[in-house]
């Protein structure tokens, strides 16, 4: 089956889905995205991710292009017509389509929206959260306002693709102060050795993700002590478990870091527990 797309206002075979060469998103990133999980052919968390997206495009002062509860049907309607099951939605709105200029257009350029899905491997998903991945760290150089969910993403991808080249799956950025913000696409979490749970404080240095929202609501009712505070690279060396969240890997256990193995070098009890608990916590559109 062909995979269809909706981009501003028609729904279009994929390979017909185009956006204009001066699209500010294309030439500036100028623009906002969210990737929500679909399970059971509904949205997880839509709510969340759709006010998430609000805030980010306030950030940026680009309006929403239509409703949110319109955009509430399209984007279920991009699941429906792709027949996802499993998988996720992208849902993309830049500042629309002008003369290139580093200043705003005027108000009359309508913002661009595009919205696409695909299928995920559960099998294959659940076979890397049972098995646990490997990272490495390195300086953190992205610009200081991550907690805006921008499609600038150029230090993530080289990350990501530094972190295959040295044999591991991610990357964990590292602050000046050496302490780890967040992965090239996920929040980080580790417990330690006493049994705590850390993860990073939301401030401007990392995504205050969904997936890390929800997952205080299952730590609270596991009864599991928590803090949110900045962690050095060497407490995640010395950590009992470590793991990673986000919508498409809900909770990814790591076990090494640097090459360094982590607690016994298998997914731990925490990580594990929490990954089969999260969907009770979260919504089902």
């Amino acid at each position: 089956m062909s995979r269809i797309a909706y981009v501003n206002g028609r729904y279009l075979p994929f390979h017909d889905a185009k956006v204009h060469v001066e699209d500010r998103g294309y030439q500036f990133a100028d623009g906002v995205y969210e990737v929500c999980e679909v399970r059971s052919g509904r949205l997880i968390d839509e709510r969340r991710h759709l006010e998430r997206l609000k805030r980010s495009l306030g950030e940026l002062q680009i309006r929403m292009p239509i409703s949110t509860r319109a955009l509430g049907v399209i984007l279920q309607e991009v699941v429906a017509r792709n027949r996802i099951g499993y998988g996720i939605v992208y849902l993309q709105i830049t500042r629309g389509v002008a003369r290139r200029d580093h200043a705003f257009p005027s108000r009359e350029v309508r913002p661009s929206l595009v919205v696409t899905a695909r299928a995920l491997n559960r099998s294959r998903n659940e076979a890397l959260a049972e098995q646990g991945i490997a990272v490495i760290t390195l300086p953190d150089n992205r610009w200081g306002r991550v907690d805006i969910k921008t499609t600038g993403l150029l230090s993530n991808v080289l990350a990501r693709q530094a972190a295959i080249e040295r044999g591991a799956r991610d990357a964990w950025f590292v602050d000046e102060d050496g302490t780890v913000t967040e992965a090239s696409s996920a929040n980080v979490w580790i417990v330690t050795p006493a049994g705590t749970l850390v993860t990073r404080h939301a401030d401007h240095a990392i995504l205050r993700g969904i997936t890390r929202t929800v997952l205080f609501d299952a730590i609270k009712a596991q009864g599991l002590a928590v803090q949110e505070r900045a962690f050095t690279v060497e407490e995640a060396y010395s950590a009992r478990e470590a793991f990673i969240t986000s919508a498409s890997q809900i909770v990814l256990p790591v076990v090494r870091v640097d090459g360094r193995t982590i607690g016994n070098g298998k997914p731990g009890p925490v990580a594990t527990a929490l990954r089969r608990a999260y969907h009770l916590y979260a919504e089902a559109g």
